[in-house]
């Protein structure tokens, strides 16, 4: 079973993408790093840098080699209820 954090979309499409409030609620529950970090204008590689040293502006959630950022952490940042 295999689980989908960018609603669909692969990664490089959320880079292109106008990220909305209703897009950014459509992600779910969790989202990657590259798409968190598109949403709040922070580069692919940044992101992971922020993210490996603990600096990312949102909790992260680790599971396994892998980083999940919570959807409702990103909208409580961009002060969106």
């Amino acid at each position: 079973m295999s689980t989908t954090t960018t609603g669909g979309r692969k990664p490089s499409q959320a880079l292109d993408q106008v990220w909305t409030i209703a897009a950014v609620r459509e992600l779910g529950v969790t989202t990657d790093v590259e798409t968190a970090g598109a949403i709040l204008g922070i580069g692919r590689t940044k992101a992971y840098e922020l993210a490996k040293t603990n600096e990312f502006p949102v909790r992260l959630l680790r599971v396994g080699r892998r980083y999940l950022v919570p959807v409702p952490a990103i909208l409580k940042l961009l002060a969106i209820e």
